[in-house]
């Protein structure tokens, strides 16, 4: 038994000594090391602290500090500071202030009044400013500004790092240089090296030309004048406007690409471009877009959608050149096209459309080798139209579903009014086939087909009114009992109907028959020997120069 409890009490001493021996083997913290003229005691005015008076000096792993006048507490640890407080850590950072209370044990550090403190690349002035050594941190909450070698920033709220050179700021934050003016609410800085991280709605203005990018989180270098946005992201240019999901922009190099959703709206013409990838180079005045590229004109308070595989924008303001090719389609209210490519000289107003074009003009169909629309430049209204080239206009007939009102000749010249095809004249080779119906009864009474050099038409809400045959006709009126059947359809005739858009969603829609397109090289070289083929054949045909 006594063996037992003799073992028992060897056991108690040596986990008793165990646990004082790793108490003693914790670091103390250390006490401040401090000096000054005059160090007193005033226990009834400053209970258990030392009143240190004149050239106040205090040390502290790796902390110096200078004052007029101090309190030091010992037991607490604890340095108060009055007076042109100066504050060194290491050999880098400085900081001076009107007052400054130091906790040695938490190495935390609360200055006021006047606080400026400079490292490398930076100045921080602010009214308060607390120094947390231990994370190597500084923040304020009563506004504060940082000043280094490119930009000044201001901010309610900021938080600095000092390892990384990260500044955090929050709440009415502002970067200002030479060139640019940034407000923000949240962002990152990083004063080595100009890097700007936005966290909230962000505005940057260009001072030299008012230029504006908006974002709510994006990446902007404040020495290069790069920036790359991916949320709400907006870039105003002087005379445009890019929105998209994603915004890279170069100021320098007057570059941007624009991601996904994206809308660039012409400020000085009534002209939007939208897609889904866009390129900017503002020294050219180009704009490129591809991915559901699409053209938006405004006319008459109607808006004209056109879209194709690549949209190219080149030119100043209203002398525009509008490209747009490979698969493109038209929608309007009361005008819908398609052709392979479309050029718009906004300077001229004239829009030319190219192989296989055709527009559907209310119940009409025109097609021909090439079109062209003319629109008034001041009111941007609608003017008039060329057809050049096996011109062909067909509309169904108003109750027979394949009965078809045809027109056709070499070319084909039309005149819009209040945005309607109102006259029609057909110079060349002119054919028409015309159902006639008792405006009554709509009862079919005659079908009639002429042939003349040239023949003029006018149209109301997109049917014949008139026919004026201005050379002599030869042609033949019918019963529609005794009409043949093989005239019912003028030759070359195709009715497209099948293609044409509906609703402007249906721009979007490709034809199945859509044939791959070779090359641009190859069509480039193969178009001239066409073209010459062509003329050929017209010098060789005496009938042709005879009904000239």
């Amino acid at each position: 038994m006594k063996r037992i409890l003799f073992l028992c009490f060897i056991f108690s001493s040596l986990i008793t000594f165990s646990q004082q021996k790793i108490g003693a083997s914790e670091k103390p913290k250390r006490k401040i090391e401090y000096k000054a003229e005059i160090q007193e005691a005033d226990e009834e005015k400053y209970p258990g602290a030392t009143v240190l008076i004149g050239n106040v000096k205090m040390k502290h792993e790796g902390i110096d500090l200078t004052c007029q006048q101090a309190l030091y507490y010992r037991k607490l640890n604890f340095f108060k500071a009055i007076g042109n407080v100066f504050i060194k850590q290491g050999d880098t950072i400085t900081q001076t202030s009107d007052y400054a209370d130091y906790d040695a044990n938490s190495k935390q550090a609360l200055s006021w009044g006047n606080v400026v403190l400079t490292d490398p690349t930076m100045t921080l002035t602010t009214d308060t400013l607390q120094f947390d050594r231990i994370n190597q941190k500084l923040y304020y909450q009563s506004y504060g500004t940082i000043k280094d070698e490119t930009n000044t920033l201001k901010s309610k709220n900021g938080n600095y790092y000092l390892e990384n050179k990260k500044f955090t700021a929050t709440t009415r934050v502002t970067v200002v240089n030479p060139e640019h003016n940034l407000e923000s609410n949240h962002l990152d800085y990083y004063t080595n090296s100009g890097l700007t991280y936005l966290y909230g709605p962000s505005t940057i203005t260009n001072t030299q030309n008012e230029n504006k990018l908006y974002s709510e989180k994006g990446f902007y270098n404040t020495k290069t004048d790069v920036s790359h946005f991916t949320k709400n992201a907006k870039l105003f240019l002087k005379e445009r406007t890019i929105e998209g999901d994603s915004l890279y922009y170069d100021k320098k190099r007057g570059f941007a690409s624009a991601t996904n959703n994206i809308q660039v709206i012409d400020t000085v013409q009534n002209f939007i471009s939208r897609g889904n990838y866009a390129e900017l180079f503002e020294k050219k005045d180009s704009l490129y877009i591809i991915k559901k590229a699409v053209a938006i004109s405004v006319i008459e308070k109607d808006s004209m959608f056109t879209h194709g595989d690549t949209l190219l924008v080149t030119g100043k303001p209203k002398k525009r050149i509008v490209r747009i090719y490979h698969n493109v389609k038209i929608f309007k209210s009361d005008l819908q096209g398609k052709c392979d490519s479309i050029h718009t000289n906004q300077e001229t107003g004239y829009t030319k459309m190219y192989r296989k074009p055709v527009i559907w003009s209310e119940k009409n169909q025109i097609t021909g080798d090439s079109i062209y629309l003319q629109s008034n430049v001041e009111t941007e209204k609608l003017d008039s139209l060329k057809v050049f080239n096996n011109a062909f206009i067909i509309s169904k007939d108003s109750i027979a579903e394949n009965d078809f009102n045809q027109i056709k000749g070499r070319n084909m010249f039309g005149k819009f009014l209040k945005g309607k095809l109102k006259t029609l004249l057909v110079k060349g080779n002119a054919e028409s086939l015309y159902y006639n119906r008792n405006e009554e009864t709509k009862i079919l009474e005659t079908i009639t087909k002429e042939i003349s050099s040239n023949i003029e038409f006018t149209l109301e809400d997109g049917e014949i009114q008139s026919i004026k045959y201005l050379k002599e006709s030869d042609g033949k009126t019918y019963p529609p009992s005794k009409f043949p059947e093989d005239l019912k359809k003028l030759k070359d005739f195709i009715w497209r109907e099948d293609e044409q858009p509906k609703t402007k969603n249906d721009i979007f829609i490709k034809d199945e028959n859509t044939p791959k397109r070779e090359p641009l090289k190859k069509e480039s070289k193969e178009k001239p020997k066409a073209v010459l083929k062509d003329k050929k054949k017209k010098r060789k045909s005496p009938n042709a120069l005879k009904q000239q």
